[in-house]
């Protein structure tokens, strides 16, 4: 698959100046700097971003885990102490020059330290500005911790997903930071749109609280319209908790079997062979009502045979299923390999870290990058250069207004 030069990128010519850490911002950024834009990583001399040294794991590359370089690579790094006025006046004159800023401060950090929105849009009344909070910059929880897992408890998915005798189930990975992150990237993208348009800036602002509600639209909506009733988790193989048998996770004779949507009961009942089932034929509602029942019958009957046998039975029949699989199976897939996902990232000149692209392809060709992220500081003097000798455009990108 062909991989888009960057100067064919849609962005290209953009300049985002990032002073987010961490997950949700540096994503943000991650995924302009995808599309062409030039992301210019504003971090505190000395320790830097804290994600350079917040190990997950103990996956160390060239002295910065594998988590910071699968977020910032492609990026350039300036170190900039806010205390030093050279170092604040240095920052004022890129951004006079960006069309977009990004900051993950809780509420009021940024603006004591003299770059909120409103004194960055007298510099660059262009601006594209995004903020990401915790829980809002209003409210009673706005100074809390803007932390994922904190996020994704306080919004009620832990509470929803599981089964009805589980403790409350976070998902697996940082869905908050990513979801909140992804989300200032459509607003970014919108507002410069609107830009190139009216002429005006505009102040983006999401946080990981909204991100997580916004993931639950669909059954909170459900939610609001029925009396506000609480559902239920399914007790057994839950999955969805406003929806009915056969919808969940079957245990196969080895290894696990995803059942989504099906013509009716009986076809499923007569393909499996699964005896007991004849008593709901035809009853929709009582895919709901009697679903525990239901499913604890085919759960039953599935534990007999392998997940192969069954997909063997069910794909061919149009029954919407799928074999549960691991991240080495996944990886293994034809499916994934097709794709092109892969990437090597570089620093230095040598072979650094196996890499995912981002998820889009831009006229069937991939944005990928092999330029890994940066060393702490690695680009100031080069900047400091652009700046003084007039190589950078001495304003923001700004167009007129189309007609």
């Amino acid at each position: 698959m062909k991989v888009m030069a960057q100067d064919a990128r849609p962005l290209d010519g953009l300049l985002v100046v990032d002073f987010s850490q961490f997950l949700s911002g540096p994503l943000a950024s991650l995924k302009l700097a995808d599309l062409g834009a030039r992301v210019i990583k504003v971090e505190r001399p000395g320790s830097g971003d804290l994600c350079r040294h917040l190990y997950l794991s103990d996956t160390d590359i060239d002295g910065d885990n594998s988590l910071f370089h699968a977020i910032n690579r492609n990026k350039e790094s300036l170190t900039a102490d806010l205390r030093n006025e050279d170092d604040r006046e240095m920052l004022r004159a890129l951004i006079k020059r960006a069309d977009v800023m990004i900051q993950n401060f809780r509420p009021g950090v940024i603006e004591r330290q003299g770059f909120g929105y409103e004194t960055v849009r007298e510099i660059n009344p262009g601006i594209v500005y995004g903020s990401i909070s915790g829980f809002g910059e209003e409210g009673p929880w706005k100074d809390l911790p803007g932390q994922d897992l904190l996020a994704q408890a306080r919004s009620g998915l832990l509470w929803l997903t599981g089964s009805r005798d589980d403790p409350p189930v976070p998902m697996g990975l940082a869905a908050a930071d990513m979801l909140a992150g992804n989300a200032l990237v459509q607003g970014v993208l919108a507002a410069l749109v609107g830009r190139g348009m009216h002429g005006r800036g505009a102040h983006v602002q999401t946080s990981l609280f909204e991100a997580m509600i916004d993931f639950q639209f669909e059954v909170l909506t459900t939610h609001l319209n029925d009396g506000r009733r609480v559902p239920e988790r399914s007790a057994v193989n839950g999955a969805h908790a406003y929806l009915g048998a056969p919808y969940g996770v079957y245990k196969t004779a080895d290894g696990y079997l995803a059942v989504a949507m099906t013509p009716s009961l009986e076809t499923l009942a007569d393909l499996m062979n699964i005896e007991g089932l004849s008593r709901w034929y035809g009853d929709t509602a009582a895919m709901m009502t009697h679903r525990d029942e239901i499913k604890a019958i085919m759960a039953d009957a599935i534990r007999t045979r392998s997940t192969a046998d069954w997909l063997a039975v069910l794909q061919p029949a149009d029954i919407w299923c799928s074999e549960v699989l691991n991240w080495p199976e996944m990886l293994a897939s034809e499916a994934f390999k097709v794709l092109d996902f892969h990437q090597i990232i570089h620093r230095n000149g040598a072979v650094e870290l196996n890499a995912l692209r981002g998820p889009l392809r831009i006229d069937g060709q991939t944005l990928k990058s092999d330029r890994a992220a940066p060393e702490l500081g690695a680009d100031r003097d080069r900047i400091l250069a652009e700046l003084l000798s007039d190589q950078m455009p001495a304003e923001s990108t700004l167009k007129e207004p189309i007609a």
